[in-house]
């Protein structure tokens, strides 16, 4: 009997979990699209953090930007990620495209901050290695003129 009410209770949460608890969006934006969205949120989110005065001077607001660029509206962009945060699997899935997409772009960055530190680096040891040190051989003798 005990046996018995455990498998029931383990079914009746096997079956709940797999009940979508938010309803599908009326317009629902792909996943593809939303990985995007959430790309380039990050991106302006970093820029924002780090560079206030290059948005302000661009007159950049970080979710009107996104809205006007992907056709939405803030209550299509709420629903959309709430009904995929609703299901683990997607939403973690979305999220790993876009944390690839961030990794890639890290290391293209960090690749060009390696090369410009490299040439600093080159055109510092050139400049000390060119450098003339003035030595005894290379003084101008000066003559006296007194006899």
């Amino acid at each position: 009997m005990m046996k018995k009410a455990v498998l029931f209770i383990f079914c009746v949460i096997l079956v709940s979990c797999g009940e979508k608890v938010v309803k599908e969006p009326e317009q629902l934006i792909s996943k593809e699209k939303m990985a995007d969205i959430l790309y380039d949120l990050a991106i302006l989110t970093a820029a924002k953090n780090t560079s206030t005065d290059i948005l302000v001077k661009n007159k950049i607001e970080t979710m009107e930007y996104l809205y006007t660029k992907y056709g939405i509206d803030s209550v299509q962009f709420v629903e959309n990620n709430l009904y995929y945060a609703s299901i683990p699997s997607e939403y973690v899935a979305i999220y790993k495209e876009v944390d690839s997409r961030l990794e890639s772009v890290q290391k293209v960055m960090d690749e060009a901050r390696k090369i410009k530190a490299d040439s600093i680096r080159e055109a510092r040891d050139k400049a000390k290695e060119n450098k003339i040190k003035p030595t005894k051989e290379l003084r101008p003798t000066v003559q006296d003129s007194l006899p």
